[in-house]
């Protein structure tokens, strides 16, 4: 049941990458039917918060019109950075799945857990899917703004 929603977050994450933007694809799910989606808008929005996950549950706790999404699972193409992972505990998302890792400042496995940190109320549970795609366009994604910037 998980390939169709990652195979949308990769989507989003390609929409993301042609609009120049850092591509980041997410998604909300509740039983089986997606809530929202959302890539990254950083650039377009001048935001710098306007990450897709939290772009995508804006859009979810707009959409189910409640304060919290218990039982919802999110897809994200790149492990979340500190915001969106404590962003996941404030909204009590039940699972978060992501595709590629971020060694930088990755605050699920890589640099920091804080889904399971203790002193946090609630705790997400996490899954590291490696999917070549979504490490791969990052990469991409940041060569060529390398070779731009030179």
């Amino acid at each position: 049941m998980e390939e169709p929603f990652i195979n949308l977050t990769l989507k989003l994450a390609r929409e993301a990458y042609k609009k120049g933007e850092v591509p980041i694809g997410c998604i909300v799910v509740r039983e089986g039917k997606v809530l929202s989606k959302a890539y990254n808008r950083v650039e377009e929005l001048r935001d710098p918060t306007a990450h897709a996950e939290l772009l995508a549950l804006k859009k979810a706790l707009k959409n189910s019109g409640e304060k919290y999404l218990y039982g919802c699972e999110v897809y994200v193409s790149l492990e979340p950075c500190p915001m969106c992972a404590y962003a996941l505990v404030l909204a009590r998302v039940e699972r978060v799945v992501f595709l590629a890792q971020d060694e930088l400042c990755g605050a699920v496995m890589s640099k920091f857990n804080l889904l399971e940190e203790p002193a946090f109320n609630h705790r997400v549970r996490w899954e590291y899917v490696p999917v070549e795609e979504a490490r791969e366009m990052l990469r991409s994604f940041f060569r060529g703004l390398r070779h731009k910037i030179r």
